[in-house]
């Protein structure tokens, strides 16, 4: 390969007075105020396979590095890259489109490419409304980046829109190079992590269910797309992070960790190479996926956090989003989770266009419960965004439920979808539902729960981050 011709994957800075910008790695957008930020590890796979076949490769996430535009757009005109790479969302495709404006007046010979799920869903928008070279399309941006850069280091002239279905081998790709990709500027600010230094992986693309309406990475990965590493892969990948960083906690970010054979085995890997004494795993998981049997193994394995998507109390609800959970087996659940020492966490969306106030308030007395019961340790709530490109977006455009179509509103910060729950109401509901789960016994098991110096800095951690969260709202 031509070791000359140098591609940056950039995070340019999105400044707002909403806060900063939760873009990479992120199934939903949001400007927040908690400082979160996530791992991108599709574009760091890309950027270690680049890399390996000798291309220049700048790691260029400004949004994680704190740079002002200004600074951010002099250091890239200063590289002169060949090619950049560009991940967006909804509510940022806008700013993007511009930000690609001042690259070309600056770069004009640079080729620019977008990828994420916005564009996947309307790739031609971006061709038509900006001076974008080509759009991705489709989850596998490692292996299509790659192919892109290797095209045009021959000076042959891709598609604009190149499609490519997501059906790569992913055990043909290196483990993440984690120097090349910064990965400190992300391994201290995420509520995910209890013990620190943190770091993601993801041994799945994406979620073996595949088949939520309003989740748009569906729109990367439909189920029947569904792939995973192999499980020595994947311990490879982790015996690289604890050995070489020294990192204490990994958040497994596949839609859905993989179960049955593949969790027995990739659990028994990790105790057999005492992994399971070094590092804690953390991971996204469905309600009803796993048994009594699998929460234990996985809790002599070293797994600590488990996210569960709720969504809603209301069974009516969990069938339009296609979401096939059974409300009455979930508090049965948690606490066999709670038994083995697991933390379990819920996220929860309020303003669907079907929910009344009253299905919303079920929603919030039944979280309200769990908590309760002590047996959930933290949630997440949000405004339903229908984003391009999900079932649910067509849902509400066939049947006239969109406020806007103005790509700036789908941001969280208020309803995009006509509601019987007005504005107000829905973020003083989520509100509500924060606020709720703060309750003495809540405040008591918590406490209870310390058991390391580790505990106490994450507990402290956790309580600014949710005060900051409520801004948000």
């Amino acid at each position: 390969m031509n070791n000359k011709f140098s591609i940056s994957i950039s995070y340019p800075p999105l400044e707002s007075t909403k806060g900063s910008a939760f873009l990479s790695q992120n199934r939903q957008f949001q400007w927040s105020n908690t400082g979160n930020i996530i791992y991108p590890v599709i574009p760091a796979y890309a950027a270690t396979a680049l890399k390996e076949q000798n291309y220049k490769v700048f790691w260029d996430d400004a949004i994680a590095e704190k740079l002002k535009y200004h600074q951010w757009l002099s250091r890239l005109i200063q590289n002169r890259p060949d090619l950049i790479i560009v991940e967006t969302k909804t509510p940022v495709i806008k700013q993007h489109w511009s930000i690609i404006g001042d690259i070309k007046k600056n770069l004009p010979k640079t080729k620019i490419a977008l990828i994420g799920d916005h564009v996947t869903a309307l790739p031609e928008e971006s061709i038509i409304n900006s001076q974008v070279d080509h759009v991705l399309t489709g989850g596998d941006y490692d292996f299509m980046i790659l192919d892109l850069a290797n095209k045009l280091s021959k000076n042959i002239t891709p598609e604009k829109i190149i499609k490519i279905s997501p059906t790569h081998n992913l055990d043909s790709l290196p483990i993440i190079d984690r120097d090349l990709t910064k990965w400190y500027l992300y391994s201290q600010n995420n509520t995910n992590y209890k013990y620190k230094p943190g770091a993601y992986i993801m041994s799945g693309r994406d979620c073996w269910w595949g088949r939520c309406t309003f989740c748009s990475w569906t729109t990367l990965f439909p189920g029947k797309s569904y792939r995973r590493f192999g499980v020595d892969h994947t311990i490879k990948e982790i015996k690289n992070l604890v050995e070489k960083y020294h990192v204490k906690e990994i958040f497994d970010d596949a839609g859905t960790l993989p179960v049955g054979d593949w969790l027995k085995e990739f659990c028994q890997k990790l105790i057999k190479t005492g992994l399971n004494h070094k590092v804690k795993i953390s991971c996204n998981m469905r309600f009803g996926a796993l048994s009594e049997k699998d929460y234990q193994l996985m809790a002599q394995a070293g797994f600590r956090f488990i996210l569960y998507g709720l969504e809603s109390a209301n069974s009516e609800t969990l069938k339009k989003i296609n979401k096939n959970i059974n409300l009455k087996n979930i508090p049965r659940e948690l606490k066999i989770a709670k038994k083995y020492g697991l933390e379990p966490h819920i996220t929860i969306m309020i303003g669907y266009p079907w929910e009344t106030k009253k299905d919303a308030q079920n929603t919030l007395n039944f979280a309200k419960k769990l908590f309760r019961q002590g047996i959930v340790d933290s949630m997440q709530a949000t405004i339903v965004i229908p984003y391009p490109g999900t079932p649910l977006f067509d849902y509400c455009q066939k049947n006239n439920l969109l406020n806007t179509e103005n790509w700036d509103d789908f941001d969280m910060r208020q309803p995009v979808i006509k509601s019987p729950i007005s504005s107000n109401d829905q973020k003083q509901i989520i509100q509500s539902l924060f606020k709720g789960i703060i309750t003495p016994k809540f405040i008591i098991n918590k406490i209870k729960s310390i058991r390391s110096f580790a505990d106490i800095k994450f507990l402290f951690g956790y309580t600014q981050k949710f005060f900051q969260k409520l801004k948000d709202f």
